[in-house]
């Protein structure tokens, strides 16, 4: 008796032959991952109506992203996941340019308006950064940002001057504003891709060391696929503020 394949390489020899032009291999992909992509899309959206037009669009994106000889080899899920989280984004950001209406008053100067769809994930993606700061840079920004707590006060609890309570206070949002860009950047799968994905958060704020910012330059020169992703979170970086203020429901402290 044979032993199943795991459905990790049951899915990687789908993606291979997805890539090879087998349509039918991306069909058995969807009915295998589509359920747990759709329950993922309930965490992204407002309305339920729009669940199944996100998965439909998910979908579509990588099986075209496949046929180009792209995306991932291994871990099709988490890569619909992080793919779906980008088009959650950009309909989001899309949808708050359109505004259907015959009165044109509200087209004064007024109060800025704010998607609470799109400021939703967005505040997804601050929670997530924020778990993956340090603890020490967590501490901080909690009592500083959170708290209220002032250098002068925090500085006997940390056991650090005033001043080097607010270097490391500004370490910590310029690290949280990194990692918030770092959640916008869609997973790649080619070695030398991850490498730069994974520090293009840095390098839009200017945070690489001098060897990784001479690779990365190096990268960008040949890739245009990294140059697409780091054109798109420059325009994150420019879009709106990171949600600094780290809320008591977005993450747990400590």
């Amino acid at each position: 008796m044979t032993t199943p394949d795991t459905d990790a390489d049951s899915d990687t020899d789908l993606l291979s032959a997805v890539r090879a032009g087998d349509t039918a291999a991306f069909g058995t992909l969807y009915e295998r991952h589509r359920a747990a992509v759709r329950q993922f899309a309930f965490g992204l959206v407002r309305d339920p109506a729009d669940v199944d037009d996100l998965v439909a669009e998910t979908f579509a994106k990588v099986f075209a992203t496949l046929r180009a000889g792209r995306g991932p080899l291994v871990a099709f899920r988490a890569y619909l996941n992080t793919t779906m989280r980008h088009v959650c984004y950009h309909r989001a950001k899309q949808d708050r340019r359109l505004e259907f209406t015959d009165d044109l008053t509200p087209y004064d100067e007024g109060e800025p308006y704010t998607d609470p769809a799109l400021d939703r994930l967005e505040r997804k993606y601050a929670a997530a950064a924020f778990r993956q700061l340090p603890p020490r840079w967590r501490d901080v920004l909690w009592q500083t940002e959170v708290e209220g707590t002032t250098p002068a006060e925090l500085a006997p609890l940390m056991g650090l001057t005033p001043n080097a309570v607010a270097v490391l206070a500004h370490r910590a949002r310029e690290g949280l504003r990194s990692l918030y860009l770092q959640q916008h950047v869609t997973v790649a799968d080619h070695p030398e891709c991850r490498w730069a994905g994974e520090r293009l958060g840095g390098q839009v704020r200017g945070r690489l060391a001098a060897r990784d910012a001479h690779r990365m330059r190096a990268h960008l020169s040949w890739c245009g696929e990294c140059r697409v992703r780091l054109a798109e979170i420059r325009e994150v970086d420019g879009f709106r503020h990171t949600p600094l203020r780290p809320r008591h429901h977005a993450g747990s402290h400590g």
